[in-house]
């Protein structure tokens, strides 16, 4: 089966038993789904892989809270799924993700550089 990236508009319940795994630090009640709060997922075999939140206010959007399950990193999904976030929302001319929660600093800098994202204190934008 193919890997595809998906925006949820609601989570089924094995949306939300995939999501825990993906972050385990946020429950069910509090992954808000709207047409400004939104996620997406990266999505194989009927499994969530791997998932970004989205925020979006006029022309710019936020990324947060994103990660790919360990046993499926250094394969192109995280690429993959901000690449499709940002084609998804062709009116978004500036985009910001934080540093808050990154787990490698050095690693995740790395991975925003090669998406086009530059340096800013406290996070990459572009």
């Amino acid at each position: 089966m193919k890997l595809t990236i998906i925006r949820l508009f609601e989570c089924s319940a094995q949306d939300e038993i995939d999501l825990a795994k993906i972050w385990p630090e946020y429950s069910s009640s509090s992954l808000t789904l709207s047409d400004t709060h939104r996620i997406y997922a990266a999505k194989f075999n009927d499994r969530l892989l791997g998932a970004v939140r989205v925020t979006l206010a006029d022309t710019h959007g936020a990324l947060d809270s994103l990660r790919v399950r360990e046993i499926t990193r250094r394969r192109g999904v995280g690429q993959y799924l901000v690449e499709e976030v940002i084609r998804d929302n062709p009116d978004i001319t500036g985009w910001w993700m934080a540093d808050v929660g990154m787990e490698d600093h050095r690693v995740i800098t790395a991975f925003m550089q090669a998406l086009g994202f530059k340096a800013q204190d406290g996070g990459w934008e572009k």
